[in-house]
């Protein structure tokens, strides 16, 4: 097995990262790109792109993280900026579309606070929504979608960011209602930010002093405010991501077990593999196993 040692990352599949795109919106049909790709889309990474399909016809599986989950349309299936994800499409038979944009391109789509792209990201920790057998709206968007970015007529960005807020709206309905939750409903700041904190120092940051203090708040009140908006404590989402990330490495690439540690800031690989099996009932060594690794 070639030696990988990271996810590749690319702006879209196949494209060097682009950090500097800004109000970048996207739309192509799935067959497009994938077919030339023998309809394999291999696992990867978008820096700062989130991406919705939709599954108009066909079906396959996706990797999500370290998941496998399969899917039959119609569907639409909600990939967050940096989620590690590919797909093995039912060849020549599936398609339908993928509208893909940057995170600063969300605010045609609620407000300028980032809540209306929290809100997709919330309701992508099951990425597959199932619609309804009559999703023409939907898809009648994408198009037209597409029909703008490709006539480029008088006025097309505009026209652009409003139908792609017309198509997360819709998903997202479609998403909240399976999750028996509100769209609309304001995510909550605090979480947010705190999110957004671990993402950028998780891997040298795991105690909780560091994050309350960062956000003016004792570790008590930063706990049970979490709670209350989450269900979890503020201790859980940094452990989550920490396993997310030793998941990634231990599925997508090669890399020695103790180095993952380590580049984990684990103490020693048995403290990794201690923290791994409380998390998920097996060790690292049986997770990549039971994976093909």
């Amino acid at each position: 097995m070639a030696t990988v040692t990271a996810l590749p990352l690319f702006h879209l599949y196949g494209d060097p990262p682009d950090d500097q795109a800004f109000d970048f919106i996207h739309v192509e049909t799935i067959s497009s790109r994938s077919s030339i790709h023998d309809w394999t889309i291999r696992a990867h990474r978008h820096r700062n792109l989130f991406q919705i399909l939709l599954i108009e016809q066909g079906g396959g599986e996706m990797n999500f993280e370290a998941a496998t989950i399969a899917f039959e349309a119609p569907c639409a299936i909600l990939v967050p900026p940096t989620t590690a994800h590919g797909f093995r499409f039912r060849p020549s038979v599936t398609d339908g579309w993928v509208v893909s944009f940057t995170e600063d391109a969300a605010e045609a789509i609620g407000d300028r606070r980032g809540e209306a792209l929290a809100r997709l990201k919330a309701l992508a920790f099951d990425p597959v929504v199932p619609l309804p057998a009559d999703h023409r709206r939907v898809s009648t968007f994408a198009a037209e979608l597409h029909d703008e970015r490709s006539l480029a007529r008088a006025g097309y960005r505009i026209a652009m960011r409003g139908l792609l807020a017309l198509i997360a709206v819709e998903v997202a309905r479609m998403a909240a209602s399976r999750a028996r939750a509100d769209p609309l409903t304001p995510t909550d700041a605090t979480v947010v930010a705190l999110r957004t904190l671990i993402e950028e120092h998780f891997q040298s940051e795991r105690q909780l002093s560091f994050y309350a203090d960062k956000l003016a708040m004792t570790i008590d009140r930063l706990n049970d405010h979490v709670k209350r908006a989450t269900g979890v404590t503020a201790g859980h989402l940094i452990r989550q991501r920490v396993l997310t990330e030793a998941k990634r490495q231990l599925v997508f690439t090669n890399q020695p077990i103790h180095e993952i540690a380590y580049d984990l800031a684990f103490s020693d690989p048995s403290h990794f593999a201690r923290f791994f099996r409380k998390q998920t009932g097996s060790s690292p060594h049986e997770f990549r196993a039971a994976r093909g690794g």
